[in-house]
């Protein structure tokens, strides 16, 4: 079965087609068909007027539109599309949400901080790592940051905060929000087994491709402090010119880079693992539970 999910973060919005296929145990087989991005930036229009622009709105309902006829070409049989913290803000959402549904024939959900931290765990990333440690995994986006703790395998907490990348260059994180995220992290992880993060987004996985590491080896908390110290005092066009990045990479990879490093500091996280996996794999994963017992085409 090929199934679509699309993720419209407040930075980009992310296209992921899969092949879902089963083994002679019933276990599901995820093959990745293909991976989209188009960096929208609603975060940039929504965190400061609480509003996507027309020009936004145009841009949305033109990458919906293209994403529609890509999942023709690969015969997509269901889909499930979601918006994070920039739709959730928006006060003009129900009504752009209707113009994508009306030209695109897509229908988009907006889902809450909680639910977005529920996706992000269908990926059971930390069930498969050893009982020696615990794991923090950490999403970070444009405008929330996800927060899963597993101990002895076990989900013991999850949540959501309003602390992103795009509103970190807005200057809307205030220190009371930095302390609530602090206060939590070190009230959730105390008296547990070392932490390991766990790292999605755009921003880690472009830091992990830097680091030139092998896949499955972890970061170092040290190197990420690095990359920060090097790349905060740099200009946009300096951070371009030596990394190659695009200047949609280039002005919220510093952001990130701290949130990650103050949250593994507050977690006493020596190391990252970097398992480049996202929002959108967590989607597939849920619309696979939705639509496996009734193998029939489902869009929606």
């Amino acid at each position: 079965m090929i199934l679509a999910a699309i993720d419209i973060g407040s930075n980009a919005a992310r296209l992921l087609v899969t092949a879902v296929t089963t083994d002679a145990t019933g276990k599901a087989i995820f093959n990745k068909l293909n991976l989209v991005r188009v960096p929208l930036r609603l975060g940039f229009d929504v965190f400061e007027n609480n509003i996507i622009s027309t020009e936004k709105t145009h841009m949305l309902v033109e990458t919906m539109m293209s994403y529609k006829h890509l999942m023709n070409a690969y015969n997509v049989e269901a889909i499930k599309a979601c918006a994070t913290s920039a739709m959730r803000d928006a006060v003009n959402a129900d009504k752009v949400i209707a113009l994508v549904k009306k030209e695109a024939g897509i229908k988009i959900e907006v889902i809450d901080g909680d639910m977005e931290a529920n996706l992000i765990y269908e990926n059971h990333v930390a069930e498969n790592m050893d009982k020696d440690h615990s794991y923090l995994y950490i999403d970070v986006g444009g405008g929330s940051t996800e927060l899963s703790f597993f101990s002895n395998s076990i989900l013991v907490y999850k949540r959501s905060f309003n602390i992103g990348t795009i509103r970190l260059l807005k200057n809307m994180v205030k220190e009371v929000h930095w302390d609530e995220l602090k206060n939590t992290i070190k009230a959730v992880t105390k008296g547990h087994k070392t932490v390991i993060a766990i790292g999605s987004g755009g921003n880690i996985n472009k830091v992990f491709s830097l680091s030139k590491r092998k896949e499955g080896k972890t970061l170092p908390f040290v190197l990420l402090k690095e990359y920060y110290d090097e790349l905060e005092p740099m200009t946009l066009k300096q951070r371009i010119a030596k990394y190659n990045f695009r200047d949609d990479r280039a002005d919220v990879i510093v952001p990130a880079l701290l949130i990650y490093i103050n949250i593994m500091r507050w977690a006493g996280a020596e190391e990252i693992s970097v398992p480049k996996i996202g929002l959108a794999d967590g989607l597939i994963q849920h619309l696979w539970e939705e639509v496996k017992p009734k193998n029939q085409s489902l869009f929606i």
